[in-house]
């Protein structure tokens, strides 16, 4: 759980109890100027935002990860950490849509959250990070982890321009960690990438043919967490995309005039619904995921 200004509910109740505030539930001016205070005098960055450092050094982060961890009925473990309450739009939702995206950044989804809670572009969320393995090849801790950023049925602006704006409310997306394309095996801000990490496609997806490959625990975890949508949310994911990998390979992963204006609902990726956009990619043990649906 991720706390800062604007704030409000039981938590914050719980962090103002602990400096010592008057417990309204509402993280206004004061509780920020009180966090900032206590985080200058335990040696971390007074930035007034209460994140899993803060919580660990006041000793309130909780003990119990039955509140954080639960497993869905076809195996697939999720774990809860929460964007802060206005990080995201409420609910309820009346989810028709899957949509994959991968962030370009790095392998912590966790801190893919982190980063989404401090910024000022507001609810731009999905309610899943997937995390995945680190492209120096020198950390697989997050490879597979999934991450859910807010509570079921409650949405996130994740899609961008598009033809029918209705389908950020009513979609469920994942963001899969993932760096996109590689040139001379350098991924867009210019970390080299682990030969292991690197893919080569038959054609080039985007004006790129070499990008970061998608691992297999991400691939597996993706597997399960389409199927668990599906069902959790009563929409075909067998629609969509997967039914024109069957039909086109990896031109189906281009823009697509039925995904754009949400005429076909089921799954479908932001590549299919934005011609300026690179994630997903078509690598080829993801279309035979997709198409094992």
């Amino acid at each position: 759980m991720i706390l800062k200004l604007g704030s409000k509910g039981k938590e914050v109740k719980e962090l103002q109890e602990f400096l010592g505030l008057n417990t309204d539930g509402d993280f206004g001016p004061k509780t920020d100027a009180a966090v900032k205070k206590w985080q200058k005098k335990n040696g971390l960055t007074p930035d007034g935002i209460v994140g899993p450092k803060t919580w660990d050094a006041m000793g309130l982060a909780t003990t119990d990860l039955s509140e954080n961890v639960y497993t869905t009925e076809n195996g697939l473990v999720i774990h809860r950490h929460f964007l802060p309450i206005g990080e995201y739009k409420q609910g309820p939702i009346n989810a028709e849509w899957v949509f994959l995206h991968h962030t370009a950044g790095w392998h912590n989804p966790y801190n893919t959250i982190n980063n989404w809670g401090k910024d000022n572009r507001g609810a731009i969320a999905t309610e899943f990070v997937l995390g995945g393995p680190s492209i120096k090849g020198n950390d697989d801790k997050y490879d597979g982890e999934m991450v859910q950023a807010f509570p079921e049925g409650n949405y996130g602006w994740h899609l961008g321009a598009n033809g029918s704006q209705k389908m950020h409310k009513n979609s469920v997306a994942i963001e899969v960690c993932n760096f996109g394309y590689v040139v001379n095996g350098k991924a867009y801000q210019g970390t080299p990438v682990v030969e292991s990490q690197i893919v080569e496609l038959s054609k080039p997806f985007r004006g790129h043919k070499t990008w970061h490959r998608y691992s297999d625990a991400q691939i597996s975890k993706l597997h399960k967490w389409i199927l668990w949508i599906g069902e959790r949310d009563s929409i075909d994911v067998r629609a969509g995309l997967p039914e024109l990998v069957k039909e086109k390979g990896a031109d189906a992963f281009e823009f697509n005039e039925n995904a754009y204006y949400g005429k076909v609902k089921g799954l479908w990726t932001h590549t299919n619904t934005r011609k300026d956009k690179v994630d997903m990619f078509p690598q080829q043990e993801l279309m035979d995921m997709l198409m094992s649906l």
